[in-house]
């Protein structure tokens, strides 16, 4: 790893879930800095794997398939290829470019998403979400998380589904990990990239560890995130723009000596 560049002498945990934080982690290396890869969600598939199941043999009566996140298309889409090729006339639709991304590795294109926020709301305003009446969609995501996708879709006269194919649950390591690091002086900044995220690490973190989390800089893709740190007292947090570029040039624009 380089001594030189905008990070270096610095450890920045990174929290996305494990098969997705090797691209920030490397660019953060690249950067100078030194990534301490710590997922706050251990993700696993479906401890029911019927709906899913069923969604597969059902899959050409959709007219719309939405996958909520990369983890949402490697759980779902070996399925789904598994009993035969992507069907003609399903719209593929993601939340991400990250997402987008996912099923193209998987062998799917055309696939509608926003290009600039990356959130429900930006994937309801484009406009082949806005003509759904009478079309049935199908939303592929983890255990839990927000309704308002299939609340707006149903409002707008779609019939929705929904198919948890992956479960989330916190580190199985704890914070260990993480105290030994503050403790050392060894932690200079954390990026969380969901709000999810966020609470299942606050809720491990003793009064200690807290102490710790209110002093250190916390980089957030997101507005919603941001208001959510906040709202806890983490007063430290940095919105940066959008993905893991956005994250990093955050993190490389800050004025560590503040």
């Amino acid at each position: 790893m380089s001594q030189l560049g905008p990070l270096a002498g610095k450890t920045i945990v990174v929290t996305r879930p494990r098969a997705q934080a090797a691209a920030l982690a490397g660019a953060i290396s690249e950067a100078g800095g030194t990534p301490l890869i710590f997922p706050l969600l251990e993700i696993s598939p479906a401890t029911d794997p019927q709906p899913l199941q069923q969604a597969v043999s059902n899959l050409t009566q959709y007219a719309l398939a939405v996958f909520i996140s990369p983890n949402a298309v490697d759980y779902a889409l070996p399925a789904i290829l598994q009993r035969g090729p992507w069907p003609v006339g399903l719209i593929p639709a993601a939340v991400g470019q990250g997402t987008v991304r996912a099923l193209v590795a998987h062998g799917v294109s055309g696939c509608i998403a926003p290009t600039e926020r990356f959130d429900s709301e930006a994937l309801l305003a484009l406009p082949e979400m806005l003509a759904v009446n009478g079309k049935k969609a199908v939303i592929f995501r983890g255990d839990g998380g927000r309704e308002l996708l299939a609340d707006t879709l149903r409002e707008r006269g779609a019939e929705v589904d929904y198919v948890t194919c992956y479960r989330r649950s916190g580190p199985a390591q704890g914070v260990l990990p993480l105290m030994a690091a503050w403790r050392a002086g060894r932690l200079d900044a954390l990026t969380v990239s969901s709000s999810e995220g966020l609470h299942y690490l606050l809720d491990l973190l003793d009064p200690e560890g807290r102490q710790f989390f209110q002093k250190t800089p916390l980089f957030v893709p997101h507005a919603r995130i941001a208001e959510t740190a906040r709202a806890l007292g983490l007063n430290n947090t940095i919105l940066t723009e959008a993905a893991d570029a956005g994250i990093l040039a955050g993190l490389r624009a800050y004025n560590w000596a503040s």
